[in-house]
């Protein structure tokens, strides 16, 4: 049986102590078990996954394994899911229950496609398709399961005090405000304003996000705000350590994550393993050593490299004992998963693959960022603010 966590308890516990969650961000490529394990090490108190798509994940085996994994002790983790359709948020929250700790709703992700599908933002325009769906999945679990949402700022402030009170009602029990609207970018500055008048208008938590690069900035947003939570996103990603207070990933944080490599190479690929260095490595590597690290395609040679330019030790070798294990197997409840493979939703056919509409369900496997990957340029990377926030 997988160890779960009541979050509920975290921000009563936080308030009790005259302090805040710190929360690690759902972000798409990124939020994965080896990271999520990372950060916790380094004060981090609550983690997200990327976000999901609710009806892949229902309906294909392939994208509930590429999407979600999980191991005994990654907890307290909430699964953010993209939904539009109330029994894809619900049979999707029934497939993960027996293994996080809650789940939510994004109504904040401002990309063209999430916006095209119906999904993020776009689903702000849709109030009481918001209000069916939360309260539907509230009302069929328990009470110390979370349902939460995340949602970024309007144009107008009135519309967003009125939007997260509206939210309150649904029966959530928290709520991630992001301090820019759909129509900015990352590095535009937060709506302090705002985000104050939602704390004070609302009486469920708030965990406030957007601009959040170091420690300092986090514990100065929650003095001003009084929030329940601060949520760091861009910021974690290039330091993992940034809620213990260093200022730039430290030399012990790089080596956890070659442990954890050394220690989960069948659940960890290369990709992610290197695309995680090429942040945490942003602010330690000269351009010229930047450009020779980006183009690196082994373990072996990106390990070489640590050895020789960041670690200075020839010698270091990781632990002998795990440092990441009891990876969780999931049994997901079957009635549910036919329940959605069964028919296409194009046709309701019973097949995987409709020529009537070319929906190919088998070869779905919920990878809705693989045309990005494949087709961005590997100096992108650290050269270029590539990175835009999907949460």
């Amino acid at each position: 049986m997988k160890t779960k966590t009541n979050v509920i308890e975290l921000f009563e516990d936080a308030k009790t102590n005259q302090s805040y969650v710190k929360v690690c961000a759902p972000m798409v490529r990124y939020s994965k078990v080896q990271f999520r394990t990372l950060v916790k090490k380094f004060g981090v108190d609550l983690c997200f996954t990327p976000m999901i798509l609710a009806d892949s994940f229902c309906q294909n085996a392939k994208a509930r394994s590429n999407e979600f994994v999980t191991t005994m002790y990654d907890t307290p983790l909430v699964v953010q899911f993209a939904a539009n359709s109330i029994d894809d948020f619900l049979d999707a929250s029934k497939l993960v229950y027996p293994y996080v700790d809650g789940v939510d709703l994004n109504c904040g992700c401002p990309q063209r496609w999430a916006m095209k599908d119906g999904y993020g933002c776009a689903l702000l325009s849709k109030p009481e398709l918001v209000h069916n769906l939360l309260r539907t999945v509230r009302n069929n679990f328990p009470q110390n399961f979370t349902v939460s949402v995340k949602v970024r700022i309007l144009q107008e402030v009135k519309k967003t005090i009125a939007m997260c009170q509206q939210l309150e009602k649904c029966g959530i029990d928290f709520m991630t405000v992001h301090g820019r609207t759909p129509l900015q970018k990352s590095g535009e500055a937060i709506d302090v304003e705002t985000l104050k008048e939602i704390c004070d208008k609302v009486t469920v938590p708030v965990i406030a996000n957007g601009g959040i690069k170091t420690l300092d900035d986090a514990d100065q947003l929650q003095e001003t705000l009084k929030c329940g939570g601060i949520m760091a996103a861009s910021g974690i990603l290039n330091n993992p350590a940034l809620f213990s207070g260093h200022n730039k990933t430290p030399l012990s944080c790089i080596k956890q994550w070659i442990d954890l490599k050394n220690k989960s190479e069948d659940k960890i690929t290369f990709q992610c393993y290197h695309h995680h260095l090429v942040f945490m490595l942003e602010k330690i590597l000269s351009k010229k050593q930047k450009q020779e690290f980006n183009y690196l395609s082994t373990f072996e040679s990106v390990d070489q490299f640590l050895n020789m330019h960041v670690i200075n030790d020839y010698n270091y070798l990781p632990p002998a004992s795990p440092v990441i294990d009891d990876f969780v197997t999931c049994q997901f409840d079957k009635e549910v998963t036919d329940k959605h493979s069964s028919k296409c939703r194009g046709c309701s056919k019973s097949i995987y693959y409709c020529t009537c509409c070319n929906h190919d369900y088998d070869n779905n496997n919920g990878s809705f960022f693989t045309y990005y990957v494949e087709n961005t340029d590997v100096l992108d990377y650290m050269d270029c603010n590539m990175f835009d926030e999907c949460i």
